[in-house]
Formats: structure tokens, sequence, C-alpha cells
């Protein structure tokens, strides 16, 4: 319910902005003269391809898993180790008060594992063939536990939310600020304003300056939440557990298998310098143990 509340006092926060500052720079008869029925008009526009998409990628992200990439779902344990994954998923769940999440396992030679569902209470934890046989189960639990985690704490809603709001406004304000643009440039004129390849080229290019500012916001929310799921793995596994896992995945940080659609929900992500930081999905490993130990 704090998601839904929050998600609304953001939107309506953003509206109320948008709405002032059309006011003052007139922005709002401008869009009105040019075809889009105002200001309301082009923002329901951008809202239906940002906030749309966003979660069209959301309700399909189960199936896109398992499908980009071979993920089993035990239904039945063969095996012994099997069993033991179904039982661990099953106990953390009831400790972070979710529904049982499906359990799948990938044929990936690294080690590595994620989460994802459009609900807290029907989600998909899938782990590597590689994190199985490369972590003791102690390790595994704790990776378990951070991935329940993710779903406890509502993480892919709410990147999902963030994402479209983000989408809205790049494509708000691209549209916007090429009107305004193609305006100066006729010099004020109506005539064709907005309709021609010169507004679109900008258009195009300003999705793309906007895409790469709200980029970096997501990816720093998910490197937030990674931090917020380590600590959920610490608090269902034990920190030490947990700060071992993590070590282990430094120890052998090899190459990241999981399709790019998925990636940013795997437990590690890959490493970057610069001003590619970021952009990364995950902090650092050495920054994620940090946080366990100095934990209070």
């Amino acid at each position: 319910m704090r998601r839904i509340v929050l998600f609304l006092a953001t939107n309506i926060a953003v509206l109320l902005l948008l709405a002032i500052v059309c006011r003052l720079f007139g922005i709002d008869q401008m869009a009105s003269a040019n075809g889009y029925g105002g200001m309301t008009g082009l923002l329901l526009y951008a809202a239906v391809f940002g906030m749309g998409g966003a979660f069209i990628s959301l309700a399909l992200s189960k199936w896109i898993a398992k499908r980009s990439t071979g993920a089993r779902v035990i239904t039945q344990p063969r095996n012994e180790t099997e069993r033991w994954l179904l039982d661990t998923v099953r106990q953390h769940a009831r400790n972070a008060g979710i529904g049982m999440p499906e359990v799948a396992i990938y044929d990936a030679p690294e080690m590595n594992a994620f989460a994802t569902g459009m609900t807290r209470n029907s989600s998909l934890v899938a782990v590597s063939s590689g994190l199985l046989q490369q972590m003791d189960r102690e390790q595994v639990s704790a990776v378990l536990g951070h991935e329940i985690g993710h779903v406890a704490n509502g993480d892919m809603v709410t990147l999902t939310l963030i994402q479209g709001v983000l989408n809205t406004l790049v494509i708000l304000a691209a549209r916007v600020v090429g009107r305004a643009i193609d305006s100066w440039m006729s010099g004020g004129r109506d005539e064709n304003r907005g309709g021609g390849l010169g507004y679109f080229m900008v258009v195009m290019v300003l999705q793309v300056v906007f895409g790469l500012f709200a980029s970096m916001i997501v990816a720093a929310f998910s490197r937030w939440r990674e931090f917020r799921a380590d600590s959920a793995g610490a608090q269902f596994a034990g920190r030490g557990a947990m700060i071992s896992a993590l070590q282990r995945l430094k120890a052998d940080h090899g190459e990241n298998t999981l399709p790019s659609t998925i990636a940013a929900f795997g437990i590690s992500g890959p490493l970057a310098d610069g001003l590619r930081r970021l952009f990364m999905s995950h902090p650092p490993l050495d920054e994620r143990i940090a946080a366990l130990q100095n934990a209070a």
C-alpha cells in the first residue's frame, strides 16, 4: 500500500511541476496549437508509451526469463539437492511473509541467481547450475535469501514504476523541448511546425540524451536495492553466510551469461570504472561486503 501511495504522490508531484512549468513558459498553449490537445493530451501520450511499456515488460518478465535462460521450474524434485532447494526457498519465503515463488535451475557455468515476477506472491527465483556446483549450502542459502529479499521488498515493481515514470518524462520532455526548439528555429511561424524531419531528428536526439540521465537514476536505485537484498540475505541465512557468498563471487567473478533483459536481476553484475560506474546495476562486491561487515 505504501508503494502505491508513494507512486501516486510522485506522479501527482510530477504533474503539478509540469503544469507550473508549462504555464510559466507557455508550453501548454504551444502544444495545443500543434494538435496535441493541450498538455493533457501530450502527457497522456507519453504515459501510455512510458508506463505501458514498463508494465508490459514486468508482466512478461517471468516468461521472458524462463525462455531466455532455458530455466527448468522444479515441480517435483528429482534429487536431494532440488528437494533442499525447494525447502530452503519455502523457509525464506515464509520468513519474509510472501507466497512461495516458483523455483528454477538454469544451465550456466557461472555462479548466479535472479528473481523476477509481477507481484510478491507470484514470483520466480532461479539459480544457475554453476552456483549449485561451486558454493556450499550455507552460501547458496544466503544467495536465495538475497533473491527472496528482492521479492519481499517489491524491487521488481518499484523498479518498473521508476522506469515507467522516467520513460514518461523522457518522452514528454523530448517532445516539449523539441517543439520549443522547432518554434525558435522557424522564427515562431506556425506552418509545418513540429511535423518536419528536423523536429523528429531533434526529438530522437533528445530522447537519447534524456534517456541516458534516466538510466543513471534507474541504475542508482538498482545499486541501492542490492544493499537491501544483501541485508535480507544476512537476515534469513546469517550475516556470515551472506558475506561468505559475496566473497566466493568475488573470488571467481567471471563472465555473466544472463541475457541483457534480466542481467540487472542477477546476484552480481559487470564491473566498470570512470563514468561507466554511473550505469552499473550492481555495486562493486567489495562495497557490498564492507556494508555487511560494518552493519550494526
